[in-house]
């Protein structure tokens, strides 16, 4: 579907199925005009695992800092040995 990347594993975008529209601000936090950026599904589902509305507001609100914390760098590295279409619901953190 796109020539370009995944901004969070690197990895190509694959099928239009297997792939989403992030607001790195989320809209229920006042971000229905932020910036958007296209995902694998398997990362947006991870991205939404980890942290809370709230903190994707405050604080992780660019692929940098969303990409630097050590729950994503974990994932990462564990995804970008999957196949581009490769998708798999990813467990609730606890903490939430």
């Amino acid at each position: 579907m796109s020539s370009n990347g995944c901004p969070i594993c690197l990895r190509a975008l694959g099928d239009e199925n297997t792939i989403s529209k992030h607001h790195l601000i989320p809209k229920s936090e006042g971000g229905r005009y932020s910036e958007t950026i296209l995902i694998h599904n398997i990362c947006h589902q991870k991205i939404h695992s980890v942290f809370s509305l709230k903190e994707l507001r405050e604080e992780f609100h660019t692929v940098e800092k969303l990409c630097n914390h050590e729950e994503m760098k974990k994932f990462i590295k564990w995804v970008a040995k999957k196949d581009i279409n490769f998708y798999q619901r990813n467990k609730r953190m606890k903490r939430r």
